[in-house]
């Protein structure tokens, strides 16, 4: 059974099984990963996580232009199947990426984990009192647009982006569900 749990250290090996996984870079959504960050050594792996926690606390600043942002790893048992974000608030990056955004290891697809994911943190997003949320996908992921339309997501339109042509919808949140 997954579980949805806060980025911890403690997964460093397990983490980097994934990410080799997926292959060199910086491209897994939903860990908020960026190019800077040095995850190979226990230490740097570290403090990336903490990076990671900061963003989401809410007695940490947020620098100007930025957003706070919740990452949650799906993981089972001591393995990480994907990770998904959710960003609070809005500015640039959230109109082209989405107020979600989530990545799941090629190995973990077709078993619905980006659906029970989506729908843990859009009660995140009900919470923290966020009436809708942005969720954006390739417009070519047939997955994760399934995904996105499982949660009531309405189709805005579709942007071309330097990434290619994106698919915008938008899910309206109710109150968190039971």
């Amino acid at each position: 059974m997954p579980d949805l749990i806060a980025p911890t250290a403690r997964l460093h090996a397990a983490w980097l099984e994934a990410h080799a996984e997926w292959g060199p870079g910086v491209h897994e959504d939903g860990f908020g990963l960026l190019p800077s960050d040095e995850v190979d050594t226990p230490d740097g792996f570290a403090a990336w996580v903490t990076r990671l926690a900061g963003e989401s606390d809410q007695a940490t600043p947020v620098a100007a232009g930025q957003v706070r942002c919740t990452y949650r790893w799906i993981v089972e048992g001591d393995r990480v199947l994907g990770g998904i974000a959710l960003r609070h608030g809005s500015n640039d990056y959230v109109g082209w990426a989405g107020h979600i955004g989530y990545g799941i290891l090629p190995s973990a697809r077709r078993r619905g984990l980006a659906t029970w994911a989506l729908g843990r943190m859009l009660d995140e997003a009900r919470a923290l009192g966020m009436d809708r949320v942005l969720a954006v996908c390739a417009a070519g992921n047939v997955a994760s647009v399934k995904t996105i339309e499982h949660h009531g997501g309405v189709l805005e339109g579709i942007r071309d982006t330097a990434l290619g042509p994106a698919r915008r919808y938008w899910i309206e949140l109710g109150a968190p569900s039971a």
